[in-house]
């Protein structure tokens, strides 16, 4: 989910029906070959037919980041999809990482079929898209067969309940190998209080964790996408830092005693007590 200005964006070739609501694919005025798939009017991917390396949205620009620092540059890689949209990183990684096997858990059947039939994968994309709850998708997966889980997951505009909990984060780490590192897309505006669960909930499960996103959605300011990266080994803090504060929309990580102060007396969450991510305020997207 992310944000974009909409006077850029004119609606080809009309909205479509999906399993989850209704589907629409924009044309981008500033990018030739480029569209922006939107859910019931909420932006859900940007996809650049002919430059897959290009990541429209900031958040996703950042997961960017941490799919380029999972490996030496080029090395393929097992990659585990937790949401699909428009397949924008699963794109990019078959297009910097040639030879990487990709999954894909995408419960939205028919948007899959949108996407695929009018945002056609690269040729030779090893991709393998499956229509089913992320989670259960998951579950599926043996023991120590990813070395990245991208989490990207939203029911309208809002995280699923089951999708934010220890239990959830637990299986991730039973899927990633030694080393291999999970991203997720966290929204939230302030006060900030599922961002700060949702890290406690990492640092329960995860030795190493960092939170990143724009020093006004850190400071409350606004609605927003942090980013968590997570990890049993040590995250590569200094190059994802350099590289999220040179984008065009320069970020903040924050980790350690800082992320501490940051996450405060919030308690990891369990299925037990689990909530979605809060619902973006009126005209965020607009």
């Amino acid at each position: 989910m992310g944000r974009r200005r909409s006077e850029h964006l004119t609606p080809l070739p009309g909205p479509v029906e999906v399993d989850g609501g209704t589907a629409e694919l924009l044309a981008d005025a500033d990018r030739d070959g480029a569209w922006e798939l939107h859910l019931d009017g909420v932006p859900q991917s940007h996809v650049d037919l002919g430059d897959p390396t290009h990541l429209e949205f900031e958040y996703v620009r950042r997961m960017g980041h941490v799919v380029d620092l999972a490996a030496p540059a080029g090395a393929p890689l097992d990659v585990v999809h937790l949401g699909g949209g428009a397949l924008t990183l699963a794109r990019y990684v078959a297009a910097t990482r040639p030879g990487s096997a990709q999954r894909v858990m995408e419960l939205d059947e028919r948007l899959t079929d949108l996407v695929r039939s009018r945002l056609p994968l690269p040729r030779g994309a090893r991709v393998r898209v499956r229509a089913i709850d992320a989670r259960a998708g998951l579950a599926a997966l043996p023991d120590a067969s990813a070395d990245l889980v991208l989490v990207d997951v939203f029911a309208g505009a809002r995280t699923p309940a089951h999708l934010t909990t220890v239990e959830f984060a637990t299986d991730v780490a039973r899927v990633l190998r030694p080393g291999g590192t999970t991203a997720w897309n966290v929204s939230d505006g302030p006060p900030l209080r599922f961002a700060r669960t949702e890290a406690a909930t990492l640092a329960a499960v995860f030795e190493h964790l960092a939170l990143v996103a724009e020093p006004s959605t850190f400071k409350g300011r606004r609605f927003g996408n942090l980013v968590a990266v997570a990890s049993d080994a040590e995250l590569p803090v200094a190059e994802l830092t350099r590289r999220c504060l040179t984008d065009p929309m320069p970020a903040r990580l924050v980790q350690g005693a800082e992320l501490g102060t940051f996450v405060g007396q919030q308690a990891p969450v369990t299925d037990v007590d689990a909530q979605p991510s809060p619902q973006p305020p009126a005209g965020v997207f607009g």
